[in-house]
């Protein structure tokens, strides 16, 4: 069985590291689906402007390939609880595959071909995408569906940037920005009030600590 890309994403996440870990976390987060000449043509996507998310299923070899696991730590229950890897949205499975709700913002051509822009995306640049359908919530979305261990989410942390960093970002990449550092982007057993993390985001290097509920941007490197 073989599949190949339709499409290839864009955002300003280069890296895993700071990237949303779920979708629809950072709504301000604009990622460009741009599609494969073969697959381009406007025709194909008739009707699709009238739906306000989609859904995008992608491969996550940008991620680096690593062999599955039947048991795992997720790092943000804290990387101390061992779950099924069926029970959790690891990465390490048997086939790299990921799924992904996005709020569609516009469906356009250009000189590349048929570009569909998103917001709210978990895919790092450059990721490859399989196959896109709309998002139907009567049949898609389930309110009171339990979450299991995932059930209870930390609520979002307070972001300190200060204004002269702020003012290397637009409007739209700062408001993203903030969103990704409020999610505390660390891993859930790392809590080192010292330490400073660091990822790569619109071609810097944003380094931060978190101190008592804040997350401070300290630096940015080029």
């Amino acid at each position: 069985m073989e599949f190949q890309p339709i499409a290839t994403i864009y955002n300003d996440f280069s890296t895993k590291f700071g990237l949303p870990r779920q979708s629809g976390m950072s709504e301000h987060l604009l990622s460009e689906v741009v599609m494969e000449p073969r697959f381009s043509n406007i025709e194909a996507f008739r009707g699709l402007e009238d739906f306000d998310y989609i859904w995008l299923i992608w491969v996550f070899a940008p991620m680096g390939k690593r062999e599955w696991s039947p048991t795992v730590r997720p790092p943000k229950l804290g990387g101390n609880k061992r779950m099924g890897v069926f029970a959790t949205r690891s990465p390490n499975r048997p086939n790299p595959i990921g799924l992904t709700r996005v709020r569609l913002v516009s469906v356009k051509a250009d000189a590349r071909g048929t570009v569909l822009t998103v917001a709210g995306a978990d895919l790092m640049n450059g990721t490859a995408i399989l196959d896109i359908k709309p998002y139907l919530p009567f049949a898609d979305s389930v309110p009171d569906a339990s979450a299991g261990a995932y059930e209870r989410q930390p609520a979002p942390l307070t972001v300190d940037i200060p204004e002269d960093i702020a003012a290397l970002f637009s409007e739209t990449q700062l408001a993203a920005l903030e969103e990704a550092l409020s999610l505390d982007p660390r891993p859930g057993y790392q809590n080192d009030e010292t330490r400073v993390y660091g990822f790569a985001y619109c071609g810097y290097d944003v380094r931060f600590r978190v101190e008592s509920g804040t997350v401070r941007v300290v630096g940015v490197e080029s």
